[in-house]
């Protein structure tokens, strides 16, 4: 089984929620060889309820999970912590909505709670947390006292990271792995679908609840692949982003546009999706 642990439903956090764009990425993370993902998306979204129970109206239930047309989604979210740096947590939808809603006087920059407090909260639901890339620049996850560390129950081996430059974020997150004893994964870090498979970690058996993923990250049975065109994917997806975004602040319809050379409407184009789910 083919996952990667950090995705994004949305092309950026301050854009509406697109119905034909998520279809678009969901149908585009299995066209690129994965068999699931977690959706971690940004805390602070717009409309991040809304994205999640789009997920879970139109994806079919497998365990933990909600499949598109064979590709199972996990709920996570992404957040960002006071003393600078994103905290990953995955686990049950119902769960994720619930903390979403909880952490909605702290989503605005300065009133970010310390990892301290977040993962007092986390306690409280059924979720593995992630240091999410941890040796991006303006992070300071490493610099958490030893009690906090142990609170992680994964480190994000992050593809955005990588195709910077591998052979440290190599060198750190595995060594910061082995220091804390806790499993190293992968992560796309994807809002674009082009970034998709530029990292990404192979299971050696299917699962589709958290409690038998869990137990796979800590028997260890699972490696990471990195695509030999690593950097040149995570290169193409940013200048696609940021044209994209443009084309929005110029009153486009970004969505219209990508999706135009199918030949269908995103309406359409969506409407298929949520049949083959």
């Amino acid at each position: 089984m083919y996952l990667d642990f950090h995705t994004h439903g949305k092309l950026a956090k301050y854009l509406p929620f697109s119905t034909a764009y998520t279809d678009w990425l969901l149908a585009e993370a299995g066209a690129a060889g994965l068999d699931a993902i977690c959706l971690t998306e940004h805390f602070n979204t717009q409309q991040f309820d809304e994205v999640y129970g789009y997920i879970a109206e139109h994806g079919r239930p497998v365990g933990d999970a909600f499949a598109f047309d064979g590709l199972r989604v996990f709920p996570g979210m992404e957040t960002d912590i006071a003393e600078g740096g994103h905290v990953l947590c995955i686990g049950p939808m119902d769960a994720i909505r619930e903390l979403n809603r909880r952490l909605e006087p702290h989503k605005a920059k300065g009133s970010f709670l310390p990892f301290a407090d977040l993962a007092r909260l986390f306690d409280e639901y059924p979720v593995l947390v992630g240091a999410g890339h941890p040796f991006r620049a303006g992070g300071h996850i490493p610099d958490l006292p030893s009690e906090l560390l142990a609170r992680f129950d994964f480190l994000d081996l992050n593809g955005k990271d990588i195709a910077e430059d591998r052979a440290r974020t190599e060198r750190l997150t595995y060594g910061f792995g082995h220091q804390l004893q806790k499993p190293v994964v992968a992560g796309s870090d994807t809002h674009q679908a082009v970034q998709y498979g530029c990292i990404r970690t192979h299971f050696d058996r299917d699962v589709s609840t958290f409690r038998e993923l869990y137990a796979e990250m800590q028997a260890g049975r699972y490696n990471i692949a990195v695509h030999p065109d690593a950097a040149a994917k995570v290169r193409t997806a940013g200048l696609l982003k940021r044209a994209l975004k443009e084309i929005h602040a110029l009153g486009g319809d970004y969505v219209e546009v990508l999706l135009r050379e199918s030949g269908e409407s995103p309406a359409v184009l969506a409407a298929k999706h949520r049949l083959a789910g």
